[in-house]
């Protein structure tokens, strides 16, 4: 009868743990969650691409280019009405390092404080995610000193985003989130194991004289990642209306009370949508060659989109891809798919293997050993050297004979970044062969797979130097890949 009665409660506990491991995995998304905003056509002038770039010359000795921080900065500078800030880091204290850094924190919220005194009815709304300030249990000074000039803070509420770890978030839900709280080391640690973050990047503003401007990208003002190198679109346009009700959204539900009328107010002055063509966003190009088509999407509906663009590539396309980490498996078959049909597929990833990235290099690794051994010889991979850092970029850029279609933001090629689990924000662009942004992508990418720069400095290396054919680390990426239990 006992062992009876044990089995029951078992059965029960096994039955609520994977109840609420299904309920968390399929729950309904947050308002504000996987947007996407109608694709707008758009004057070439409103997008540009930006980069950061950190190499090291044949001395060991660091060289850097930056700039998106600097467009972040123009952008504050040229706000009447507000500015919406949303990012994964904010603060920190940078390392010692011989890399060349600022300090984007410091910098960014001097900025804030020198036109919010410029500007008093300016609206200054920054989302952050809760690790910043350890779930609320340690006051970082940068944020404190800008709640106290009047700018709202907002935390994430990550318990609200689905569980992409639903083996120990569904634990921690039914037992350790109500036995340690998050003012304790051990209560910390364990909401940080459940792998959730607020990712998106951005900066959207009123740029002054009645549009709306963004800064979207792998960035973050955080000073620790001061020398890593990321890339970004700065543009204008009325898709950045869905965004912006996005944010607003969002940082209503984690408990924002502030007045919208004066984000919405200038949101209304933005031009109108010019509605893009099915046909010019679906083949990487636009029906006017003097423009560019721009759309907003977030979280999955990145995913979505950029796996249409991927069937449709074929013999004579082209598929370049700049990324910190690519794993999600519906991406990986596109690409080798791609490549089988006679897309020439390159790519050039982070080698992982710098601490916190993830385990023996995973999962780059053993990803483009992959992709190297099924790719039909169409597929190719060069490392970038970080020196110390990481190469934080996102992006895809597929080029047919008609255009370029772009999509970059924060969203890393993999599950948590594609499928809906962490929030993530990115833009995806058609545009004419040889515009301005084909241009830019292409510059930025083949120098740094050339290897084009002053003597002695190598952006990348051969994919042999990092090649990793064990297949113990490749079902181990695997694994993590599907169960969740991974920091990537």
């Amino acid at each position: 009868m006992k062992w009876r009665r044990g089995r029951l409660v078992l059965l029960a506990l096994c039955g609520s743990w994977l109840g609420m491991a299904w309920y968390q995995t399929h729950k309904l998304l947050p308002a504000g969650m996987r947007v996407a905003s109608a694709a707008c056509l758009l004057p070439q002038t409103a997008v540009r691409f930006v980069a950061d770039i950190t190499a090291a010359d044949a001395w060991g000795h660091p060289l850097a280019s930056q700039g998106i921080l600097d467009e972040e900065l123009a952008a504050i500078r040229g706000a009447r009405r507000f500015i919406v800030l949303d990012f994964h880091r904010f603060g920190g204290a940078a390392a010692a390092t011989e890399a060349p850094t600022r300090s984007p924190s410091r910098e960014l919220t001097q900025a804030l404080l020198a036109q919010r005194h410029a500007q008093p009815q300016l609206q200054v709304l920054l989302l952050i995610d809760p690790a910043n300030e350890a779930w609320g249990t340690r006051a970082d000074p940068l944020l404190t000193a800008l709640r106290q000039a009047g700018v709202a803070v907002v935390a994430a509420d990550l318990d609200e985003l689905r569980d992409s770890n639903p083996a120990w978030s569904s634990l921690w839900r039914l037992t350790l989130r109500w036995w340690l709280g998050p003012a304790t080391a051990p209560g910390i640690a364990a909401r940080r194991l459940n792998f959730k973050a607020s990712d998106r990047r951005l900066l959207l503003a009123d740029d002054g004289n009645g549009a709306l401007l963004a800064v979207i990208g792998s960035a973050n003002p955080y000073d620790p990642e001061s020398a890593w190198s990321n890339i970004a679109i700065r543009f204008t346009g009325p898709p950045l209306r869905t965004l912006l009700a996005s944010e607003l959204a969002l940082a209503r539900q984690w408990g924002w009370r502030g007045e919208t009328a004066a984000y919405v107010g200038a949101a209304a002055y933005s031009a109108r949508c010019v509605a893009a063509t099915p046909d010019s966003t679906a083949h990487g190009s636009t029906t006017d060659s003097a423009g560019v088509a721009a759309q907003i999407l977030t979280e999955g509906a990145a995913r979505s989109a950029l796996l249409q663009q991927l069937m449709q590539a074929q013999q004579g396309d082209s598929i370049d891809i700049a990324a910190s980490r690519l794993a999600e498996r519906a991406v990986v078959e596109e690409l080798l798919a791609a490549a089988h049909r006679g897309a020439a597929v390159r790519a050039i990833l982070d080698p992982n293997d710098a601490a916190g990235t993830g385990t023996a290099g995973i999962p780059n690794q053993p990803v483009a050993s992959e992709l190297a051994a099924r790719g039909n010889g169409a597929l190719h991979v060069r490392w970038y050297r970080t020196h110390g850092g990481r190469f934080q970029g996102s992006m895809v850029a597929i080029r047919t004979a008609r255009g370029l279609w772009l999509l970059q933001g924060s969203a890393a090629l993999t599950r948590r970044g594609l499928d809906d689990y962490n929030l993530e924000a990115d833009v995806a662009i058609a545009a004419a062969r040889d515009s301005p942004l084909d241009q830019q992508t292409r510059t930025y990418f083949d120098s740094l797979w050339n290897n084009d720069a002053l003597l002695g400095v190598e952006y990348t290396a051969d994919f042999a130097v990092y090649a990793d054919p064990s297949q113990v680390h490749y079902w181990l990426y695997r694994a993590m890949e599907e169960t969740g239990l991974s920091s990537f």
